[in-house]
């Protein structure tokens, strides 16, 4: 018999129940208002009374209404068809819906329930499978969808049937399983999973290590991210976050991206549903919203839905992960969603931790943040969630909780500088504030030695060395005047200032710059570290400015033109005459 109970009292979203039998922490039940069922999640409960979160408004509801309680947690809905979809937090499909405003009780199932998926199959009858095994694939648009025993069985199971290889919908049965005990289980291409548990199905989950190349140059370069890695980018309004993540949907390697646009202002994900289905995906040549799923929830959606869509987001990507691919998890802002996690535990009167947030927020973050990894699968391919998420402090304070928090789960650190944005040097990243802790990891280290060069950590230590003491010398010659330091002082400051007009930013909308290669990175790197390598001889301060100013423009000039052409190949001559004709005066001294 199903529980029920009624509402003993409302606080905006937060309902308390009087409930007639048990419940579960984090139990789904449906409100029933008005002919219409609104649903709600159980977020506390005590002797015979339940809280519940509203995921809809809340206007209009009056004490003594019925609640009938689900006996399952918030799923998702997994199967083909996530791809190129437009979901709100609960995973219902947007595109589906009508009107400028969603409706009170408006549910629409996530998928296409008609539609034909031509079915592979890989297993063959009394082939041994588990939670997690491949039965076959299907295409998603040019993706390999795997078919997949769901993940709430559990123990070693027996293929009895499997269909031929053919045209099904995705809640035809495909396979029959039959456990230990000799119970046959019917499974379909559907499943559903808990959103607020992670999907382990896999052999090991190690540590990982392997470089992730996004093309954006002052990531790869400076402070690198790697596959199944975590990062966050925190900064303040206009600082070009939204853009960030536009360059890395498009320019990392990875297989799919899901985006999740939690608590955004309705403009910025309007922009965001405006713009993707029209991005051309450099890497395949075709739209980049093929390979991509948006869970949106704005900031005048209800908090509560706006809490699950981080995890909704974070689900379907490890879903993927379990069929082998590489994964790139973008949310924006986090921010929104500790706020939301801030108004519940206010309105259930828990005690306040800093700035009235969860007392338990950093346990919260660096358990959502755990869930993204590289992983080993039981039939011994890999899978990865990358996961970058963005933070927008108020006032661009660094030190406020949430930002504190994430950085003591995340291993990147991006932060986004208004007086590099101020000044339009883009990505507006300070790498003198960010770091990659990945940097330190030994097994990052012998990758990188591999793959790229040995020596590659070494001077990606040395050119950050040098932006260190490039600022150092940039304070004191403000402090002391142009004319008051030596003239070494300039010449570091200029130094620095090579590797971050021509490392460090980065123009997204040229064809050729808005994505670099990482043997291109390692060649300009090694360029502008002979440069500071390099002794010039200046008599005066004022010749450094209009001296380095012309290698800043031809290695510019470079950074616009195909690699290894004829083009880049004279700008590069060109730079190799400036720098001699210095070194030349300066042995004429001599």
């Amino acid at each position: 018999m199903a529980t029920t109970g009624t509402i003993t009292g409302i606080i905006s979203n937060l309902v308390m129940v009087k409930v007639d039998g048990p419940i579960s922490q984090n139990e789904i039940c449906y409100i029933n208002h008005k002919a219409v069922k609104l649903m709600a999640e159980v977020i506390r409960i005590g002797s015979n009374t339940a809280y519940i979160q509203v995921f809809e408004s809340t206007r209009g509801l009056k004490t003594g209404t019925l609640v009938e309680f689900t006996g399952h947690m918030l799923e998702a809905t997994l199967g083909p068809g996530i791809l190129s979809k437009n979901f709100d937090g609960l995973q219902h499909d947007l595109d589906k819906m009508t009107g400028n405003f969603l409706q009170k009780g408006d549910y629409t199932h996530p998928l296409e329930t008609d539609k034909e998926w031509t079915f592979k199959p890989f297993m063959k009858a009394n082939a041994k499978v588990k939670a997690g095994s491949w039965l076959g694939d299907v295409t998603e648009n040019w993706i390999s969808h795997k078919i997949m025993v769901p993940f709430t069985f559990k123990g070693d199971f027996i293929v009895k049937k499997i269909v031929a290889a053919g045209d099904y919908k995705i809640n035809d049965t495909i396979a029959v399983l039959e456990d230990d005990r000799g119970n046959e289980h019917r499974v379909s291409m559907l499943q559903k999973w808990p959103v607020k548990i992670p999907i382990k199905t896999y052999k090991s989950k190690p540590r990982p290590s392997k470089f992730l190349e996004t093309g954006i140059r002052v990531i790869d370069s400076l402070t690198p991210i790697v596959e199944g890695g975590t990062g966050f980018i925190p900064g303040p309004f206009g600082t070009g976050k939204t853009v960030l993540q536009h360059a890395l949907s498009k320019q990392a390697d990875a297989d799919l991206i899901v985006i999740a646009a939690c608590g955004e202002r309705a403009n910025e994900v309007v922009e965001i549903f405006a713009e993707f289905p029209k991005l051309e995906d450099p890497r395949t040549g075709r739209k980049l919203m093929e390979r991509t799923t948006i869970v949106a929830n704005t900031s005048n959606m209800p908090v509560a839905a706006r809490e699950a869509s981080v995890y909704t987001a974070m689900t379907i990507a490890e879903y993927y992960r379990s069929m082998g691919l590489k994964v790139l998890l973008l949310a924006d802002s986090t921010s929104r969603w500790a706020q939301a996690l801030r108004e519940m535990s206010n309105r259930m009167e828990e005690l306040p931790g800093p700035d009235a947030y969860p007392m338990d927020l950093p346990a919260i973050i660096s358990n959502f943040y755990s869930r993204a990894g590289f992983v080993y699968l039981n039939n011994g391919e890999t899978g990865s969630v990358t996961f970058i998420g963005t933070v927008s402090p108020a006032g661009g304070n660094l030190k406020e909780p949430v930002t504190e928090a994430t950085k003591k789960a995340a291993r990147c650190f991006y932060a986004l500088s208004q007086n590099r944005a101020d000044s339009k040097r883009y990505p507006a990243i300070d790498s003198v504030d960010s770091y990659s802790k990945y940097l330190e990891y030994p097994e990052y280290i012998e990758y990188v030695s591999k793959v790229i060069t040995p020596d590659w950590v070494d001077k990606i230590l040395l050119a950050r060395n040098i932006l260190i003491r490039g600022r150092e010398a940039n304070e004191q010659i403000n402090i002391l005047g142009d004319d008051g330091v030596p003239i070494e002082y300039h010449e570091t400051f200029w130094k620095s200032e090579v590797i971050d007009f021509v490392i460090l930013q980065q123009d997204a909308y040229d064809k050729v710059d808005a994505s670099t290669p990482i043997k291109r990175q390692q060649y300009m790197l090694n360029k502008v570290l002979d440069i500071n390598n390099t002794k010039f001889n200046f008599e005066h301060f004022e010749e450094v400015n209009p001296y380095f100013k012309q290698i800043i423009n031809v290695l510019k000039q470079m950074n616009y033109s195909e690699f290894k052409s004829e083009q880049f190949k004279n700008f590069e001559q060109e730079l190799q005459n400036i720098i001699e004709e210095k070194t030349l005066v300066e042995a004429k001294h001599q």
